[in-house]
């Protein structure tokens, strides 16, 4: 049975609504950040940030409020006390009420593991709302879909649930909470079950996930590139298909984030039909933050009425202990800045650790960037992330080959040899010659990033990268053995320090 015809018009209203943003970016921002700040005034936060009641505040000085309350960026420590006393069930620190979920995020620098909170507040109004924005723009861009004539595949992670917290708190992927809270109308169209899909083995869990859904009419996946790609080549193994469409005959989309989709395109376009359909968003632990709008053109729009108050902090100021501040409303198009939330999950004036790209200023559309710690820049060359996914789609596509999962790193130079970069790559099919591929490789870097080509030139001070080859599934052994297979935890693309490439070389 379609129901598409049936649900199609409430998802296209909520697809119009964000069109009306459009030259109103200032005032649909403020009026988020006045009610977050209201509903911050109760918290201790609040009240040690000095926050009064916002009844009757005119809307303009929102933003002088916060900047008054918040001078400057904050980063996961400097909140690190205050998120451990929610996760100890204490009440309104943070944001209204006793937060029981929290998703579990990469560490910091010492160590550590980060606990994002997710209010019901961030899950009403971001995360579930972000992903009614994503169908929405789906079926607003496509008008001949049958999306809800089969069943949603969603490939989630699971709860850490090793963790022994204050009773009642759980904690794992951001997507594991998702699953676990989502309407239950919603079951009625998804597979796997929420129990397998909550399952924290792996190894355990995708023979299941493959049986489960092989013999289901699935029209639509949504999770990571990299994890989903496993899961349909094991589909196919599995039913002795050549192609995914000869399992599912119905499949027409992949909703997709987490990571960049560039380096995969050729890869699921060998185990797809042509016309196979593909939409990014931007979910992050932190929150549900944009989602693709156009067919054509790069970027995200931003989502400027789900919760979350946006600002943005220069590339030139990201070390800076006094950055440059501006609000969603003073980007320029083309430039990179670092993101900066304040959300309904407590988070006042964060940085998640992402940078984005200016696509348009109005309507405002980002292409992720990279990470502010996903870089290197050991030798001054300031290599960020979309410079290496651009480079390795490059030369993947001219050398008729394709890569699983890779990260690269700097060796350093020593009285014999000039620095470098180190790539470590497990390819999916490889070149021909992996001293071909490490040149070309090298070439696009420095055609895409000047710093790097300018510390390239004439060998003066950086050598020709090099590849080490990796061995079939090292980066999920990598994961398995950090605790972190699975779900959306994802692999460094870039490290500028030794750190992850050399546990991970020891497993090679």
């Amino acid at each position: 049975m379609n129901i598409t015809p049936l649900v199609r018009p409430y998802f296209l209203h909520k697809a119009a609504s964000v069109r009306s943003w459009r030259g109103r970016i200032r005032q649909v921002q403020l009026e988020q950040l006045q009610w977050l700040l209201s509903r911050g005034a109760s918290t201790r936060w609040g009240r040690e940030h000095g926050l009064g009641p916002m009844s009757g505040r005119v809307i303009e000085h929102a933003y002088d409020d916060l900047r008054r309350a918040v001078p400057s960026v904050q980063s996961y420590p400097d909140i690190r006390d205050l998120v451990m006393r929610m996760v100890d069930g204490e009440p309104d620190v943070l944001w209204p009420g006793v937060t029981r979920r929290f998703a579990q995020s990469s560490g910091t620098s010492d160590g550590k593991s980060k606990y994002i909170p997710i209010t019901r507040d961030s899950l009403r109004v971001n995360h579930y709302e972000g992903g009614t924005q994503a169908v929405a723009q789906y079926l607003s861009l496509y008008p001949d879909s049958r999306l809800f004539s089969g069943k949603g595949f969603i490939l989630g992670g699971s709860y850490a649930n090793e963790l022994t917290l204050h009773p009642g708190v759980k904690v794992g992927d951001l997507s594991a909470t998702l699953i676990d809270c989502i309407n239950p109308l919603a079951n009625l169209v998804r597979v796997p079950s929420k129990k397998l899909a909550l399952m924290p083995d792996w190894e355990e869990k995708l023979p299941l996930l493959i049986e489960s859904s092989m013999r289901r009419d699935v029209t639509n996946i949504s999770g990571v590139p990299s994890w989903f790609l496993t899961v349909l080549k094991g589909v196919m193994k599995r039913a002795g298909a050549g192609c995914i469409h000869d399992v599912w005959p119905h499949l027409e989309v992949f909703f997709h984030g987490g990571i960049s989709m560039a380096p995969y395109r050729e890869q699921y376009a060998r185990i797809t039909r042509p016309g196979m359909r593909y939409l990014e968003s931007y979910n992050a632990s932190e929150g549900f933050f944009a989602v693709q709008d156009t067919i054509d053109s790069p970027g995200m729009l931003l989502l400027l009425g789900n919760g979350v108050f946006y600002e943005f902090v220069p590339l030139s100021d990201i070390d800076s202990d006094r950055p440059t501040i501006i609000p969603s409303w003073e980007v320029e198009q083309g430039e990179v800045y670092s993101i900066v939330i304040t959300a309904c999950n407590g988070l006042w004036r964060y940085t998640p650790g992402d940078t984005v790209r200016i696509e348009s200023a109005d309507p405002l559309r980002i292409t992720i960037a990279g990470r502010t710690k996903c870089f290197i820049n050991a030798f001054g060359e300031e290599l960020m992330v979309e410079n290496a996914e651009a480079a390795m789609t490059r030369v993947c596509r001219d050398m008729d080959c394709s890569v699983v999962n890779y990260t690269a790193a700097p060796v350093y130079a020593s009285d014999n040899s000039r620095g470098r970069h180190e790539w470590l790559i497990e390819f999916d099919r490889e070149p021909s010659s992996l001293d071909a591929f490490a040149a070309a490789l090298d070439s696009a870097l420095q055609e895409l990033n000047s710093d790097y080509q300018a510390k390239r030139a004439h060998g003066i001070f950086l050598d020709p990268l090099t590849v080490v080859k990796g061995r079939p599934g090292i980066f999920n052994d990598w994961l398995a053995s950090t605790g972190k297979l699975g779900g959306q935890r994802k692999v460094p693309r870039l490290s500028n320090t030794r750190t992850p490439i050399d546990d991970i070389l020891r497993l090679n």
